[in-house]
């Protein structure tokens, strides 16, 4: 048993949310035991801030690092943001058009994509329990753009790679990746909610699943990975648990030294 950590980061898709896209009682419980107990929680997604504010809501989360730690909020006050340049946006956004790919821009309120919906562009939106957005080609020339998707198979990447050196590219989706500024990720967003939490990486715990969790589980002191996550999510991190739909941050938890709820206590 290890002793409980001063900040808890909490993935989402994946991880806080199981495979139907629930928060299982099991985390809410262990969450709230964790707070109780005084340890600040905190999430930290590829997300936008408006895709996720019912997890907010049911877990009393007020801090987070979002769209990839391009965009983070310390007990409700925006504290670092990160937007992308607009020409850049633009080349991109021209050069996918001319390979026939879709793109989505994210910014702090809302997802807006570059064309309507077809079966393939709306099966991604859909793994992660999203509506379709709304569609505004022009959204990045009039609102702040953090972090885009483009749809595109794995084998097509390597276009943008060698076209776009000053951006990385994670995929979440066997037909989409996300983009991003390359020196942007949750580790790199973390750095300002540790500073305002007044916590060293080494006294913190995160949690997650994914590709684009790889630098954060890495950074903290104790990284874990659901049973569920990606090869190089479980390499990452020091421990692994079960997964998102078998109780998993509440078994990580408990082997972190969480305490028993008094109603289990004999």
């Amino acid at each position: 048993m290890q002793s409980l950590p001063k900040l808890v980061l909490f993935d989402i898709d994946g991880t806080l949310l199981d495979h139907a896209s629930q928060i299982p009682a099991s985390t809410k419980e262990a969450v709230a035991l964790l707070q109780a107990a005084g340890v600040h929680t905190a999430i930290a997604t590829g997300r936008t801030p408006s895709d996720f504010t019912w997890v907010c809501e049911e877990l009393g989360i007020h801090s987070y690092v979002s769209i990839n730690g391009q965009y983070v909020v310390h007990e409700g006050a925006v504290i670092y943001e990160n937007r992308m340049p607009v020409d850049l946006l633009s080349e991109l956004s021209a050069f996918a058009g001319d390979a026939g790919h879709m793109t989505a821009y994210c910014g702090a309120g809302k997802v807006c994509v570059s064309r309507p919906a077809e079966p393939h562009l709306e099966a991604g939106f859909a793994s992660v329990n999203l509506p379709y957005p709304e569609v505004d080609p022009d959204y990045y020339r009039h609102s702040p753009v953090y972090q885009g998707n483009i749809f595109m198979r794995a084998e097509e990447e390597a276009l943008y790679i060698s076209r776009f050196p000053s951006l990385r590219f994670i995929r979440w989706h066997e037909q989409a990746v996300d983009f991003l500024p390359a020196a942007s990720s949750k580790a790199a967003g973390l750095v300002h909610l540790l500073q305002a939490f007044g916590v060293a990486y080494e006294d913190c715990a995160a949690f997650g699943d994914g590709l684009n969790d790889l630098e954060m589980l890495s950074a903290v002191g104790i990284g874990i990975a659901m049973g569920n996550g990606c090869p190089e999510a479980k390499k990452a991190a020091n421990y692994v648990t079960a997964s998102s739909s078998e109780h998993g941050i509440w078994s990580a938890l408990q082997w972190l030294g969480l305490p028993q709820p008094a109603y289990l206590v004999r």
